[in-house]
């Protein structure tokens, strides 16, 4: 019952917000050229989402095809993007992090390098991956592969560092070698920062893959916002974005259930 209780009160502000828009736009106050009622915003979707029709001329009919609307295409493309990148990154920072984390000699030869380009937004690096990969999915997926690539690093050398020494010398004091020691100790103990390094590289590449779309290739959801602005469709640019929030919001919820599941003892230990 409280579970349910809870999710009714996390709906009051967003239904408090799309009540206020919609006052804006009822009474006037806002041009509907700037800013569309939550209505026309829901029909756009609505028409962005819609399957395509094709004319059958056997059967003299026009076709349905369900996996042909634009904005199905278009969030496939993005979301194709985000989790490749995602992928890329996070794979490449997760060992080293893990490395770095564990061992001082890795910690000195890489952190210098790692502080130095760490500050340095993914966005700079457009002109780069551009003059690098060309135009298409290869700058795009370069770029949200850095985006993701330092958050899940930062949080796995910290929780490496994090880990009580009282767990390690306990392990010594049991005669457990280094490799049981990393396995069995170190890397368990390092996982709730590992997940929330990898949901901060998520919603990291999120953002990185709209600006990605707008800059160097032809489809997804940045590229069709950007269009959309160019025509002063203000009601698909917020269907876009809407769209693009549904997506990071599906997918940072299975991460959490999927973190809650494989780390439950932890939450155990927390409580206790």
């Amino acid at each position: 019952m409280k579970k349910y209780r809870n999710a009714a009160s996390g709906i009051l502000v967003p239904l408090a917000a799309l009540a206020f828009w919609q006052l804006l736009s009822t009474m006037g106050w806002v041009n509907a050229t700037i800013l569309p009622s939550p209505g026309q915003v829901l029909i756009k979707w609505w028409a962005y989402l819609r399957p395509l029709e094709v004319f059958d001329p056997a059967q003299g009919s026009y076709l349905k095809w369900c996996f042909s609307g634009e904005l199905i295409q278009d969030a496939l493309g993005s979301l194709y993007r985000v989790l490749l990148g995602f992928l890329i990154g996070g794979g490449l920072a997760l060992p080293l992090g893990l490395a770095m984390g564990y061992s001082k000699v890795a910690y000195g030869l890489f952190n210098p390098l790692i502080q130095v380009l760490r500050p340095i937004p993914p966005i700079a690096y457009i002109p780069l991956s551009i003059l690098w990969f060309g135009l298409g999915n290869p700058p795009a997926v370069f770029l949200i592969a850095i985006g993701a690539f330092f958050p899940v690093l930062m949080n796995t050398v910290a929780g490496v560092q994090n880990v009580d020494s009282i767990y390690l010398r306990v392990g010594r004091n049991l005669g457990a070698s280094r490799l049981t020691q990393f396995t069995r100790i170190i890397l368990p103990a390092a996982t709730p920062y590992i997940f929330t390094g990898a949901r901060i590289g998520m919603g990291t590449a999120f953002i990185v893959v709209i600006v990605s779309e707008m800059i160097a290739v032809n489809n997804g959801l940045g590229y069709r916002i950007l269009e959309a602005r160019e025509y002063l469709w203000s009601d698909k640019i917020i269907a876009g974005m809407f769209t693009i929030g549904l997506l990071g919001l599906g997918i940072d919820t299975l991460m959490s259930r999927l973190s809650s599941r494989l780390l439950r003892w932890h939450r155990g230990l927390e409580q206790g």
